[in-house]
């Protein structure tokens, strides 16, 4: 690739999902009146529209809850791999599972994707898919060994792949681990269609219809924020993170965040999906836009709410971006989220041994296409009764201590240094100095608030106390968003719930109504 190439590139303004600006999906209702069901399905991404179709199919009434639209969460800002290769994993797991434990994390990603390679093309789904190796890379001299123990643990495990010296992709590296036979698509062209097969066997399906705790029972009683109630024999919590907290899963999760682009290359994308080992982390694959190949550069994971401002990550993907393929354009950015566990192994199962008609997916950490597919395919296997062999090592009961303790107890002190330490931070600026496009802590008489001011001049205020736990939101500079440090959850420039946990908007602040001499 071209590592002289110099352009005058430029990022788009405002944050777009590539994906969700090609794809039309239908739109569904708010539900406003009182149901029941056989089985509710909280959650209106991969995970949620996946279990909704095979519970369908097995002839069950479902029905499909999603507070905002359908696929506008971390399903329509994926990175669309469709691998069970999640950086360098198998030789960790290895050492903490065991090699039998090992080999059905790597089966059940393989299984999920000839599900969906199966599902495209019985239905004949243009969608972008194609069959790609993924290569996990680094440019540290230091880290040969370790791509060589992660290809030793493929050997192990059977998976088709091993150490390379070289890559395709002519970029910086000291050698590389390649796993044959992966693929990449279009996931919202796919999920398009299932959807589309969901309204035809008669699954309900609501949007705008925000589920925000639960009685547990038999039925079950979902509780929407209108005072709307929902009753199911079953209930599905694909939300991301789950709605009903009962479990203490804000205490086992954390959130973190990374960044792509779209642009178009210099010279022609050689193929493959390709993923860092150093830092900052690096990703690519190609992308098909307007029938061109553009290639997609993705990285600069961090906590959620946490870090240098948002827009900065951004910045050091184009740079990047020109540095290895000579980008002449950017035609899209935007980030994702998703929740990490201890153990790095997402839970998916019953919520509990107590509550067996309960069942939560999470926990992706990023690898959500595989994962959510095969989300899907258990939790129908349990409620349908069949056994599976995957129960066991997914189920959010687990609770490994070593060496996911450390984790455990890292993360957790984090929050805790954020609840606390948030509530004295001092002002970014004084609100009379905000200029148009741009957001900042402030403080109003004596106490923190967030302010936004739009390209028009108009001022947002709100309270930066996070409605999850306590916490106080920061300024996410790239995506103009309020987002939590403790948990995640992340709020539009005027206050409303983009994801949770949070359930409930930030309160709002009249600006007309501020003092203005008691406030900075």
């Amino acid at each position: 690739m071209n590592n002289e190439h110099s352009n005058n590139v430029s990022l788009p303004n405002n944050p777009k999902s590539y994906w969700i600006e090609s794809t039309e999906v239908s739109a569904f209702p708010p539900l406003e009146n009182d149901i029941e069901t056989e089985v509710a399905v909280v959650g209106g991404g991969i995970s949620g529209i996946t279990a909704a179709y095979l519970l369908a199919k097995e002839g069950l009434k479902v029905t499909l809850l999603e507070s905002t639209r359908l696929l506008n969460g971390t399903t329509g800002h994926t990175t669309a791999k469709v691998t069970a290769q999640h950086g360098l994993i198998y030789d960790e797991l290895i050492n903490h599972f065991g090699s039998k434990d090992t080999k059905l994390y790597y089966s059940a990603n393989k299984d999920a994707a000839e599900f969906i390679e199966n599902y495209i093309q019985s239905n004949t789904i243009d969608c972008d898919f194609q069959k790609e190796s993924a290569y996990i890379y680094s440019s540290a001299e230091n880290d040969r060994q370790t791509l060589e123990k992660e290809a030793k643990a493929y050997e192990k495990l059977g998976i088709e792949g091993g150490f390379i010296d070289n890559m395709p992709l002519k970029i910086p590296s000291i050698g590389a681990v390649e796993m044959k036979n992966q693929s990449q698509f279009h996931p919202l062209k796919y999920l398009a269609h299932m959807i589309k097969d969901l309204t035809e066997m008669g699954v309900q399906i609501f949007e705008e219809t925000t589920a925000i705790n639960m009685e547990h029972g038999d039925p079950a009683v979902i509780h929407l924020r209108n005072d709307i109630r929902v009753k199911a024999k079953y209930v599905i919590s694909a939300s991301h993170f789950p709605f009903h907290d009962g479990k203490g899963y804000f205490a086992r999760l954390y959130p973190k965040r990374s960044y792509v682009i779209a642009v178009k290359p210099a010279q022609k994308f050689p193929g493959g999906m390709y993923l860092s080992a150093d830092k900052p982390t690096r990703s690519f694959r190609s992308v098909k836009i307007d029938g061109e190949e553009m290639v997609l550069v993705i990285g600069d994971s961090h906590k959620t709410g946490q870090g240098v401002p948002e827009i900065e990550h951004y910045e050091a993907l184009e740079k990047d971006a020109v540095k290895l393929f000579g980008a002449k354009e950017i035609l899209y950015r935007w980030s994702a989220q998703d929740f990490v566990t201890p153990d790095k192994v997402p839970y998916i199962g019953r919520i509990s041994e107590s509550y067996r008609n309960v069942f939560i997916a999470t926990g992706f950490r990023k690898w959500g296409m595989a994962h959510g597919t095969f989300s899907g395919m258990l939790i129908k296997d349990l409620i349908t009764g069949k056994e599976n062999p995957y129960e066991r090592f997914y189920s959010p009961s687990r609770f490994p201590l070593d060496p996911s303790l450390k984790s455990f107890v890292k993360e957790n002190m984090n929050v805790a240094a954020h609840l606390i330490g948030g509530k004295f931070d001092r002002p970014d600026k004084e609100m009379m100095n905000i200029k148009d496009d741009e957001g900042a802590v402030i403080t109003i008489k004596g106490k923190r608030a967030g302010a936004y001011k739009d390209n028009k001049g108009q001022l947002f205020v709100v309270d930066t106390t996070c409605t999850h736990m306590g916490c106080e939101v920061n300024w996410n500079s790239g995506d103009k968003t309020w987002d939590c440090p403790c948990h995640g959850s992340r709020f539009s420039y005027d206050g409303e719930v983009i994801e949770g946990p949070a359930d409930q908007p930030l309160k709002r602040i009249d600006p007309d109504k501020i003092d203005y001499s008691t406030s900075t």
